[in-house]
């Protein structure tokens, strides 16, 4: 599957299947976050957070692309990235994009 954030795939014609879309909720571990609260205090990079995040972005695309998968599409372009904050302590990723096929 190829995956691109581009409304085009140089030197393929492409098919529009429809929108596709991955998401999930992820919340902060109550340990890491005190540990967290500690690097807030002399700066730098929240690696908890990060790492969460990261591994929230793969899992909404994971989703992402097992729905063009169902769709029988060769690639997804236009991708976007959204998150927001659904409570204290939760965030939601969502990832979307357009499910094409090569013609």
């Amino acid at each position: 599957m190829i995956l691109v954030n581009t409304d085009y795939i140089p030197g393929k014609e492409l098919e529009m299947l429809g929108l596709v879309k991955g998401s999930t909720i992820q919340t902060r571990h109550v340990g890491k976050d005190i540990a967290q609260g500690f690097k807030h205090l002399v700066g730098g990079e929240l690696k908890a957070y990060t790492e969460m995040l990261d591994s929230a972005r793969a899992l909404a695309t994971k989703r992402m692309v097992e729905e063009a998968e169902k769709l029988g599409a060769d690639a997804i372009i236009n991708i976007r990235f959204s998150s927001a904050s659904i409570m204290q302590g939760a965030a939601e990723i969502m990832v979307y994009g357009t499910a094409v096929k090569f013609k």
